[in-house]
């Protein structure tokens, strides 16, 4: 069972994908159900298109498909229709070059509204310490330059 995320994320990565199984007016056969395993042992994500001549809706030949491979319906939209299924096969792939999914970053639960106003009272406190380290050196440069000339008063 896929989570809405994940179904989202799924689907939008069936924007890409070009239509591989079409069914036509023999409806979902055992034929069917064959190239949609292979095709799912093959990419995980697999399009398909419901022909009018099929006499089955697109949710009922999904729905069909799902039970009898184990995959899982991502999404249905007009005569379309997106099914997934893990395969252990492109996982290993994934592994042996380094492209293994990564575990999702956490999501800071911190109000974004108030972290925006934090970080900029702190830049704006930072901006302000520069500046006066900055006049306080000034001052002492001063001080010390006036010691200096009263000193050289002193001895002429």
């Amino acid at each position: 069972m896929l989570t809405s995320k994940e179904r989202a994320e799924l689907r939008a990565r069936a924007n890409t994908l070009e239509t591989t199984l079409i069914i036509g007016k023999e409806g979902v056969s055992d034929t069917l159900i064959a190239e949609a395993d292979n095709q799912l042992t093959a990419r995980e994500l697999v399009k398909g298109k419901v022909l009018e001549a099929a006499m089955l809706t697109p949710r009922e030949v999904c729905d069909a498909i799902c039970e009898a491979t184990g995959a899982d319906g991502v999404a249905v939209i007009g005569t379309k229709f997106v099914i997934y299924r893990f395969s252990e096969k492109l996982q290993q792939q994934r592994n042996e070059t380094g492209r293994a999914k990564r575990k999702a970053t956490p999501v800071s639960k911190a109000n974004p509204v108030r972290k925006g106003a934090k970080a900029r009272r702190d830049a704006a406190r930072k901006v302000r310490e520069q500046r006066n380290e900055y006049f306080r050196q000034q001052a002492i440069d001063k001080a010390i330059e006036r010691d200096r000339e009263r000193q050289l008063k002193n001895q002429q």
